[in-house]
């Protein structure tokens, strides 16, 4: 065991199962038989504890190391974590931008080449129906990483929309990646430990910007800079069957102590960073504006009004009384944390809202929590009540993040 797990196991942390006491915290559905990733066995010989999630089967954690031991780890050294479910894709054809908007709220067209962004698909009823990230690649095509649980519909989404502009006489392939990995690097230390595998110059790769790479000595490697935790970080998509290599060079570094992470502490580092979890904190009955993200509706497309489900968006926007609840963060006071599900009631007793998400804060030792509320409770400072089994728990309404972002951005010009 490396000094720094043994340090690790002596912090003062919440048990495993106060975090994460089996799959059900995660979003999406599961479907038999399920499914593995090329890192299956890897993960097994690891002592990775191994739970259906999306349809795959995917480490929760790994061994005697707890889901708090973990999440701490990622925040102060760097992890690896497996996300190979993810749906990755890439589109071709000289009309690929106008396929990519005719489904999604961002400015694809405005990406600089090499740049990303964050984006949702919507429904006609500005509904959410995935978030996932669209990157402009240096290479004249589209690359897509969405949702593991939203395949089913996400795929044929983009497949109708291919099929509809192809009819139109329009130039467009998607291609789904379906003989490649996802890994995502994770924490402070991500850049020290990657650079010495790569020929990129890393300090220049700067938040949502992604480059092909040879990585470890694989090549077709792409690295893009994002991550689901706060912390600086890349994911890298890889050849499958090169997949182990990449994360045993990764173990291996000489630089910082480097720790396999399963999706327990995936989970709890993305809520302490206020990011929505598809299923839990927003679905297709959702719209940007309640879940608080109207920063993804793309300046230029709220101008032009034409991407999926405008009117019924652009109106809440102009009109409040229109947002039927909005999305906020708690900090709820000591004993057992909010979960999914749990009413949250205002000193009346009156029901006026749902927690979708929460955990014990591993950073902040304090229970957070993200749910929907409904009227004004949604202001900064609103005393609240969260129905915790049989007992009201006391709770404010607090500011998202409930740690600030560690993105590796960009200088300002």
């Amino acid at each position: 065991m490396t000094a720094t797990m043994l340090a690790l196991r002596r912090i003062n942390v919440f048990p495993v199962r106060s975090i994460s006491s089996s799959a059900q915290l995660f979003a999406g559905k599961t479907s038999e038989p399920e499914l593995k990733t090329a890192l299956y066995d890897f993960h097994i010989s690891q002592q990775g504890k191994m739970a259906p999630f999306a349809g795959y089967l995917m480490p929760i954690q790994y061994g005697n190391v707890s889901i708090t031991q973990s999440h701490l780890h990622t925040r102060k050294y760097v992890s690896i974590f497996d996300v190979s479910h993810m749906l990755q894709s890439e589109v071709y054809g000289k009309d690929r931008l106008e396929f990519m908007e005719s489904l999604v709220t961002g400015d694809i067209k405005g990406l600089s080449e090499g740049q990303g962004t964050l984006t949702l698909f919507t429904n006609p009823q500005g509904g959410i129906i995935d978030d996932l990230i669209v990157t402009k690649t240096l290479e004249n095509h589209l690359y897509v990483v969405s949702n593991a649980g939203c395949r089913d519909k996400d795929l044929p989404l983009m497949r109708t929309a291919e099929t509809l502009l192809k009819s139109q006489g329009k130039d467009v392939t998607l291609v789904t990646k379906d003989d490649s990995s996802l890994i995502a690097v994770q924490g402070p230390a991500m850049q020290n430990v990657l650079q010495p595998l790569v020929k990129v110059d890393l300090s220049k790769l700067y938040f949502m910007n992604s480059v092909t790479a040879t990585v470890a000595g694989v090549e077709g490697c792409r690295i893009t800079r994002c991550g689901y935790t706060g912390e600086d970080g890349v994911e890298i998509s890889m050849p499958s069957n090169r997949a182990v290599e990449i994360v045993e060079a990764l173990l291996s570094s000489k630089v910082d102590t480097v720790l396999l992470a399963g999706l327990g502490a995936r989970d709890s580092l993305r809520l302490e960073a206020g990011l929505c979890l598809y299923g839990n904190d927003m679905d297709e009955k959702t719209t940007p504006v309640e879940a608080g993200l109207s920063w993804l509706l793309a300046k230029r497309r709220k101008e032009t009004k034409d991407f999926p489900g405008a009117k019924a968006i652009l109106e809440q926007i102009q009109d409040k009384t229109k947002i039927r609840q909005r999305r906020v963060g708690f900090i709820a006071a000591a004993g057992p944390p909010p979960r999914h599900g749990m009413e949250i009631l205002a000193n009346d007793g009156s029901r006026v809202g749902t927690i979708t998400s929460g955990v014990p804060s591993p950073s902040l030792s304090k229970n957070i929590a993200m749910g929907y509320v409904q009227g004004e409770n949604h202001k900064a400072g609103t005393k609240l009540n969260i129905k915790v089994r049989n007992t009201q728990v006391s709770a404010e309404v607090v500011k998202m993040p409930f740690l600030k972002g560690k993105y590796y951005l960009a200088p300002k010009n």
